[in-house]
This record gives C-alpha cells, sequence and structure tokens, in this order.
C-alpha cells in the first residue's frame, strides 16, 4: 500500500473461517475422519469373509451335506383274512346258438329278377318275432317263432305240424287265428296272416281259394298280392287267399335272438349265408392262456361286468375247452401256444343288452378255507436252506426272523403258518423294503 509516497507493508489478513483457537478442532476432525474410515473398511472385510464362508465349503463339509439320507424300514401289519386268488380275462357275451339265415327266390313275382332290394338289420341288432330282415324283389323275409323249418307255401286247406307252428307263432304275435282248429289253415288263419303282413307293412301274396268241382268259375293266376276277399265265390272268379310263402318266413326257436353277421347287400342274388343270427340264452365265453386253464375249474365262481353299462353280474365255470377253428393259426396266441375257451353259465338271465358285448371276467380261482394269516408277498424271503421267513420288527428296532410256510396267495397277500415254535401273529409288523430317508429340509 502506498500512503505519501511511501510503500506500507500490512500484516496478512487472517481467513475469515480459522483462527488459532480453531487450528486443534480442524485436526480432531481430520483423525475422526480416518478412524471411520478404519472402521468401515474393518466392517466391510468381515462381511466379505463371511460371504466367502457361505459359499466356500470344504470337501468334507460338501461330502456330508449331500449324502443320501439313511433309509426307512417299510412294515406292514400281519392280518387274518381270506385270501383268494383271482383271474381276470376278457369275455364276450352271445347267444347259445347260431342260425345262418339264407333266402330262396320269392313265390309269384312273375318277370322279376331275384336280388336283394333292401337290407333292413345290421349287427349287434335284437331280434323281436315279425321282424323284416330284408327284401327279395321287393317281398319281404321275416321272423317267426317256431322250431320247424319252412319247407312248403302254406296255404288254406292245408294241415299239419307247420300248419300248427304257424297258427302258434301268429297267436304269440297277437294275431287270433279261431276258430281254425290247431293245425287246420282255415278262414281265421287267413285273416291272421292277412293282419300280420299288414303290421309289418306289406300286403300277403294271395291266391285263388280252393273250390268244389261243379262250382263254376275262372280260376285266377296265383301269386298275385292284395287284400284277402270273402264271400261267395262269383262265376267270373273264385275268392282270394293269403299266402305264407317259404321264402318270406324264417323261423327262430327261442328268443333272444341277435344279429351277429350281416353279409346280405342290396343288389345281390340271395344265397345260402345272408345273415347270422344267435338264439337262445346268452352265454360268456373268454380266451384263457395254458397257465390259466391250470387255475380253473367247473362250479367257480365268476364276477361278470359291463365296462359300458357298469353292470356286474354272477355266473359260474361251465369248464374249458381247447380253441378249435378252421384255420390253424385260430386257437394259438401270438407265441404259437394253444389257447383255450372259458365258458360261463349266468346265474341269472343276462340283460338283452348284453348281447354281443364285452365283458370283464374275474374267477375266482382259489379260495383259503376263512381267514388265515397273511402277509404281504414283499414280506416273503427265501433262504439258502430252502426255508421261507419273514421279518418281524421289534419295538427296539431290531429285526426277528420267523420260518412260516407260505399257502395260498391273492390279491397281493400270501397265506402263511409258522414253523413249529415259531411265533407270528396278528398285529405284528414284518419288513416289506425300505424307502429313502427325509432329505434334507424335510424334503422326500
Amino acid at each position: 500500500m502506498t500512503v505519501d509516497g511511501t510503500d506500507t507493508i500490512l500484516p496478512p489478513t487472517p481467513d475469515s473461517g480459522t483462527t488459532e483457537n480453531d487450528a486443534p478442532t480442524a485436526g480432531m476432525r481430520r483423525r475422526r475422519r480416518y478412524l471411520t474410515g478404519i472402521v468401515l473398511t474393518a466392517v466391510l472385510a468381515g462381511a466379505a469373509g463371511a460371504g466367502a464362508a457361505g459359499i466356500l465349503k470344504s470337501p468334507a463339509q460338501v461330502a456330508a451335506e449331500t449324502a443320501a439320507p439313511a433309509p426307512d424300514t417299510l412294515t406292514a401289519q400281519v392280518e387274518r383274512k381270506v385270501v383268494a386268488e383271482a383271474l381276470i380275462t376278457r369275455g364276450k357275451v352271445s347267444t347259445a346258438s347260431t342260425v345262418d339265415i339264407a333266402a330262396l327266390a320269392p313265390t309269384g313275382v312273375d318277370g322279376a329278377r331275384p336280388m336283394v332290394t333292401k337290407v333292413k338289420v345290421q349287427n349287434g341288432d335284437q331280434l323281436q318275432y315279425g321282424k323284416v330282415l330284408f327284401e327279395i324283389s321287393g317281398r319281404p323275409v321275416f321272423t317267426l317263432n317256431g322250431a320247424i323249418p319252412a319247407y312248403r307255401d302254406l296255404k288254406p286247406g292245408m294241415k299239419g305240424e307247420d300248419v300248427t307252428q304257424l297258427q302258434k307263432a301268429l297267436s304269440k304275435a297277437g294275431f287270433r287265428t279261431a276258430p281254425d282248429a290247431a293245425g287246420t289253415f282255415g278262414a281265421g288263419t287267413g285273416k291272421a296272416v292277412t293282419a300280420f303282413y299288414k303290421s309289418i307293412g306289406y300286403s300277403p301274396v294271395l291266391a285263388a281259394a280252393a273250390m268244389p268241382a261243379n262250382e263254376p268259375g275262372k280260376v285266377p293266376t296265383p301269386g298275385a298280392t292284395g287284400d284277402v276277399k270273402t264271400g261267395t265265390a262269383s262265376a267270373e272268379q273264385p275268392p282270394m287267399v293269403a299266402v305264407v310263402p317259404m321264402s318270406e318266413v324264417i323261423y327262430l326257436g327261442t328268443l333272444p335272438a341277435h344279429v351277429d353277421l350281416v353279409s346280405a347287400k342290396v343288389g345281390t342274388p340271395p344265397g345260402d349265408k345272408l345273415m347270422i343270427v344267435s338264439t337262445g340264452d346268452l352265454v360268456v365265453s373268454g380266451d384263457v392262456s395254458v397257465r390259466e386253464k391250470g387255475l380253473l375249474r367247473a362250479g367257480q365262481k365268476v364276477d361278470i361286468l359291463s365296462e359300458s353299462s357298469g353292470t356286474t353280474l354272477t355266473g359260474t365255470v361251465l369248464g374249458v375247452e381247447e380253441t378249435t377253428a378252421a384255420d390253424p393259426k385260430d386257437g394259438q396266441n401270438a407265441s404259437g401256444a394253444p389257447t383255450y375257451t372259458l365258458r360261463v353259465k349266468p346265474d341269472q338271465p343276462l340283460p338283452a343288452e348284453f348281447a354281443g358285448k364285452e365283458v370283464r371276467l374275474t374267477v375266482k380261482a382259489a379260495s383259503s378255507d376263512g381267514p388265515v394269516l397273511a402277509v404281504p408277498s414283499a414280506a416273503l424271503s427265501s433262504g439258502a436252506d430252502g426255508s421261507t421267513t419273514v421279518g418281524v420288527l421289534q419295538p427296539d428296532g431290531s429285526m426277528r426272523r420267523v420260518k412260516v410256510r407260505p399257502g395260498i396267495s391273492g390279491d397281493g397277500f400270501v397265506e402263511v403258518t409258522p414253523e413249529a415254535g415259531a411265533m407270528l401273529a396278528p398285529g405284528d409288523k414284518v419288513v416289506v423294503g425300505t424307502q429313502p430317508g427325509a432329505a434334507p429340509g424335510g424334503q422326500p
């Protein structure tokens, strides 16, 4: 600074924020910051060390933590129960006998080529008497009840057992033949025939009635179809009467009847086997192997389950027969071993809906005589000396070996009889195996 031309030197001006008294305080602040840094470094180093300790493990520690847990012993209680051996196989329901349905050329259809013109049933259908199976050249072929095959056309004036059969069949279908005597085809039978044909949607074949030799009249061409004309014969034409052609009726002895196979096709000529029909009571059969055959005998009880409806009925084994067939490959399984047919008789008539269905058969092949000591089959062990034993788990965790004689087996259980001096009672816990223990953290 210059005063009156003279330079004057002034002392330095101290810092506004620092005084001599403040110097020790600033030093203390620096030391605190230094100590704080050391503490934070130590804390961070400790945390890093703890993390590394959680990640890095010794080989012994890793082996101990990953070792499989000790296995647990599985046990089951000795029971007193009936042991039954069951054989389960597939079966099919069918009727007792089969009939091959054939057809002849229709009677009285002039100028027509015989052929199948309609097929009115299909595989699996249930048949009732009076059911139309198919048409040949527009004429029906239907079923009626009877055991005598149709072998001649039946018309008024005829007599015989086949006429009696026709009258009974019409009556069973709801068409009375009175006042005709049994075995005589008269006016009553003719009216019943006409009514029956109308009920199935057809007109009967008509023929001229027989007339006395001294009665004039012109005999019409037989084989026409239409309504039966009744009344007094005119000089022009005698009355027309209904005829039952043998080509139109199929007699079946018993019901239910079931269509097994339809081979008739529209446009084909009539033949010896247009369809196969099963008749009679429903029976059940199934295929079994040689080994299974040895478990079966007549009289054993059978459960018959229809899996489609859930219905279970009972039956009895009739017997087991070797399967026979025209084809050498039939009657053998895939390995070439012979197969056998199990025959089952239902204890009561099966419902009609069972016909032709697949069923499951459960045969009680063998059974103990009342309740016996039984253990799971997994509990049995065989020794080098040929003995059979079970291991009984004691309360203290030890195991006691008990010699037993095995008996009948079934449903996973085996009948056992303790050898002389051995002790085994219901409620004892027998060892059936082991399972892994609980994994670390309680997970199985």
